[in-house]
Parts: C-alpha cells; structure tokens; sequence
C-alpha cells in the first residue's frame, strides 16, 4: 500500500489499484499550502466524522473525481444533498467494496458539521484485503473498546492514530492504543495544524519507543509504501 500524507488527518492510501482519500482538509490548512487540491484523484473518500477539519474538501474532490463517499448515515445524506454518490455505515457494521472490506468502529469524539447541525456518531475505520489491513482511527480519546479490533479483523499491518493531544489523545494514549489493537507500525495524525495540538515530536516518539512499538510522524507531501 502507498501512503501519502496532505497534513492533519488527511491520508490518500492506494491499495488494490484503488484511490482512497481519508478526511480531506487541505484548502483551509495553512501548514499545507504547498499541496494542490485539484491534483489529488480518489476513488474513495472517507469521513470520520462532521468537523470541518475533516470535511471541508470532501464536496470537491468527491464532484471531481466522481468519488464514492463512506461515512456515517447522517454525512453520506448531507452530501447526497450536493449529488454526490455514497455508502453510509454505522458502528459495528462492515461492508466489501472493490478494493476490500470495511468496517466501522467507534471513536469518542464529538461531531457536527460547520454550521453546528448534528453529523450523527465520530468513527473510525478499519480495511483489509490480499493485500493488508489497517485501522484508521479517526479523531477519538482512548477507550477499552479498541482492544475488540484485533477480534474482528485481520492482523493490523499499520494504525493512523491522532497524537496532538487537546482534542483528541495525546501520544501517551495513543501508545497504549498501539498496545490495544497490536498494531507494530504507527502513523501519526492530528498534530502541529494549530497552537493546540503542537508536539515535540522526539517524546512521541519516545513514547511508543518505551510501549515496544513504532511512530511514523510523515512530512505534509511524503509517501512511504507499506
């Protein structure tokens, strides 16, 4: 699988010749600038919830590209209103899809769209096929519940965990999550957008370090291949 990262939350992961683009927020990060919007292409975009720091470019790439979204029932009926095409789930459900499997898991979080109106339940996600499985953990605090993942699922290859702590868990948490799901190979996300979630990023590191397991922090524009 091909990871590229555009900053924040936002992932595009190629897998099974397929395009998929998680939580797209480029045009109003700043730290991002350098990213062109209208070159990224996705088969797929994901949302793990309704904040617009998840969401604000799903309405572009999707009319684009003539992408399919996944999301919950309420962000997949929300952007059915702009004629675009998607797939809504809802926690503990999965679904097969043309480049493999997807299921919803929970994620303590809040969610609302932009103008304040109810965006349904925070998630994440995890996706395997023939050619690996990963956990997309969405904006979420550290909870118990994770430790069902590794049940349900294939053994993870990787996890993209929120580390920038404020809004979501901090590194610390997202250690013991690595713990939970066994998950090896860690990705960071959600850290350095805005004062809040700013890091050092060597203690994060250092933080998986002493859990036995290992954070990737990716530079906005890097791809590596897992």
């Amino acid at each position: 699988m091909n990871i590229h990262y555009y900053g924040h939350a936002t992932f595009l992961i190629e897998t099974m010749g397929k395009k998929l683009l998680f939580d797209p927020f480029i045009s109003g990060n700043s730290l991002a600038k350098d990213i062109d919007l209208n070159s990224i292409e996705a088969d797929y975009v994901l949302a793990s919830h309704g904040h617009g720091d998840h969401i604000a470019d799903v309405a572009s790439v999707a009319k684009r590209c003539g992408s399919t979204l996944i999301a919950n029932y309420e962000i997949v009926n929300h952007f059915a209103k702009q004629d675009i095409k998607g797939h809504p789930l809802n926690h503990g459900g999965k679904a097969t899809f043309d480049f493999g499997m997807v299921k919803a898991v929970n994620a303590i979080h809040t969610s609302s769209f932009p103008d304040g109106s109810y965006a349904g339940n925070p998630m994440g996600f995890v996706i395997w096929n023939d050619e690996g499985c990963f956990y997309f953990a969405g904006d979420t605090a550290l909870t118990k519940d994770m430790e069902l993942i590794p049940l349900t699922c294939p053994p993870l290859d990787f996890s993209i965990l929120p580390i920038g702590d404020n809004f979501t868990m901090g590194y610390d948490d997202a250690a013991l999550v690595a713990d939970l799901v066994k998950s090896q190979k860690n990705i960071g996300c959600h850290f350095d957008t805005f004062g809040y979630i700013e890091i050092d990023h060597d203690k994060a590191k250092q933080a998986f370090t002493a859990a036995g397991k290992e954070l990737i922090l990716m530079g906005i524009g890097d791809m590596i291949e897992i």
